[in-house]
């Protein structure tokens, strides 16, 4: 009996990703015959589960949605995840009535509720035995996450006020394209109508958004992604700078931690890092607290800055 309650499980985990699966991919995954699918289908059904079949070719099972579902099945990976995805969350920032941090927050403490009996004690100790330091970054509301969410899924134009970095205020008509979470903020990309151009929004800044029910055609995106094109806009003006560090990738990601940054592992000891520099003060001194040797492979302005430096640092101790 647990080996079928482990396979319903695994079974139910994968339809609840809400997409359709051949019964052949189906039995692939969960290493089971075609008349052992068939079978668990059939129990999951008797659970109240809604799976729906197409036969024939090109036929799949698939779990229906906007059905009364019962309790939230998770397994117990996906159960200790999905919690400490709502810890790092709710410690985002400042919990704002009606931030995400703050639902966050609320779901953390009642999660085990929608879980099956077998997970509720090992959630409950996971919770007991966790703590997250608040992280410094700006509230944003939940209900403008999913109002934003919904205008982007209808392809609907969004009206709201936006406050820029200077302070100053304007109206803003926008097609939204994708939210974008990176570095602690949320951003919003989107066609701006009143400039006629791609524009990268922050969400903390936005105010008073509005759907307007009018419909709008894709246009096609200057970028890869939405979160390519962001941090573009970012890096613009950055000098582009590429290293060699004598260091592990554990060592070097833990002193570049919060920055924007492209790492490899060259081997176990050796990595190479690329990153988009405004201030070679804050590298250097990021560099100066990992305490390894580094070759810098590209970036002649940041070479040059370091080279200055170094002499000025010779110059101090009295060497030649």
């Amino acid at each position: 009996m647990a080996d079928v309650t482990e396979r319903m499980l695994a079974l139910l985990s994968t339809l609840q990703t809400g997409r359709p699966f051949s019964g052949e991919e189906l039995t692939r995954r969960l290493s089971i015959s075609p008349r052992t699918l068939r079978r668990d289908v059939d129990r999951l059904r008797g659970y109240g589960y809604p799976v729906e079949t197409q036969p024939g070719p090109g036929g799949f099972y698939r779990l229906a949605a906007g059905r009364t579902m019962p309790p939230l099945v998770l397994d117990d990976d996906e159960a200790v995840a999905t919690l400490l995805a709502l810890a790092s969350l709710a410690a985002g920032g400042p919990s704002a009535e009606g931030g995400i941090d703050d639902a966050a927050t609320r779901a953390y403490g009642k999660l085990d509720q929608f879980l099956p009996a077998r997970l509720r004690p090992r959630v409950t100790a996971i919770r007991a035995s966790l703590e997250t330091s608040p992280q410094q970054a700006p509230s944003v509301a939940a209900d403008q996450l999913s109002s934003i969410a919904e205008a982007i899924a209808h392809q609907e134009t969004l009206t709201f006020s936006y406050t820029n970095a200077s302070g100053a205020r304007t109206s803003r008509r926008v097609d939204p394209y994708r939210q974008v979470h990176h570095l602690l903020r949320w951003y919003v990309l989107g066609w701006d109508h009143n400039r006629e151009d791609w524009r990268v929004f922050r969400l903390d800044r936005l105010a008073d958004v509005r759907r307007t029910g009018r419909r709008y055609d894709q246009r096609p995106l200057p970028a890869g992604s939405a979160a390519e094109y962001l941090r573009q806009g970012l890096n613009v003006g950055k000098q582009r700078v590429s290293l060699t560090i004598n260091a592990p990738v554990a060592d070097v990601l833990d002193a570049l931690k919060y920055q924007d940054v492209e790492v490899q592992q060259a081997s176990e000891e050796q990595t190479n890092v690329v990153l988009a520099l405004d201030s070679w003060q804050w590298l250097v001194l990021h560099l100066a607290f990992l305490d390894a040797d580094f070759e810098i492979t590209n970036g002649a302005v940041f070479a040059d800055a370091c080279r200055a430096f170094g002499e000025r640092l010779l110059a101090a101790t009295g060497a030649s």
